[in-house]
């Protein structure tokens, strides 16, 4: 079993690399920018749709590269691409750094 974490924890450390180096956003001022998002990936970063995800505690990188991806067009999704449209590139900072710095815990089946 502890052999297959290491191999997991491998896995993510390269795929991490592809992506940009931490976003650096205030969280404080992504807070404040959330309150647009909390309809579908609530305030906490935590789903209040099935269909959003949830966002607490994803890694600022990924989340700074997804919103851009969602602005310009190369991820699609209808509701998304208008959100992320308005957004500049400080909000996306500010929304990775807020969701991204929610602890969450994780507890496995058991």
């Amino acid at each position: 079993m502890r052999a297959h974490g290491v191999a997991v924890a491998l896995a993510a450390a390269s795929l991490l690399a592809g992506l940009p180096a931490r976003a650096g956003g205030d969280a404080a001022a992504g807070r404040k920018r959330a309150a647009a998002c909390q309809t579908c990936h609530g305030l906490d970063g935590l789903s209040k749709m099935p269909e959003a995800p949830n966002l607490a505690g994803q890694v600022e990188p990924y989340l700074v590269k997804a919103l851009k991806e969602y602005r310009d067009g190369t991820r699609r999704n209808a509701i998304m691409n208008v959100v992320a449209k308005e957004l500049g590139d400080a909000d996306i900072d500010n929304l990775a750094a807020h969701y991204g710095g929610i602890q969450i815990e994780v507890i496995p089946p058991g």
